[in-house]
């Protein structure tokens, strides 16, 4: 259930979106968003930084309007906007996201 949840802000334009997705930490959030298809507990999202690097990236992620945040059941989680990003940007993230699941894979 949610809790509480903030007005998402519309998709930016598509180098502004692309920015916030070239940088490999980014990347790895949304790819684990897009693969796990629902909102995320944010410390889900990340590994390798710390919790206030993760939330520099989560803001960059939400004003470029590539991620939502929501509180569920008291825990802050990340939704990707799959839907507003392909209305916004048609066929532009499954390519990307496609990429990041094969460089994993390797």
């Amino acid at each position: 259930m949610t809790d509480a949840n903030e007005e998402a802000p519309p998709i930016a334009s598509l180098p502004t979106v692309l920015g916030a997705l070239q940088d490999p930490i980014r990347l790895e959030m949304v790819r684990r968003l897009s693969n796990a298809g629902t909102a995320v507990r944010c410390g889900a999202l990340y590994e390798v930084i710390n919790k206030s690097t993760a939330t520099h990236h989560f803001k960059i992620l939400r004003e470029a309007g590539v991620i939502e945040r929501l509180v569920i059941d008291g825990q802050t989680c990340q939704r990707l906007r799959t839907a507003d990003l392909d209305e916004a940007l048609p066929g532009v993230l499954p390519p990307i996201i496609d990429a990041a699941n094969r460089a994993q894979r390797t």
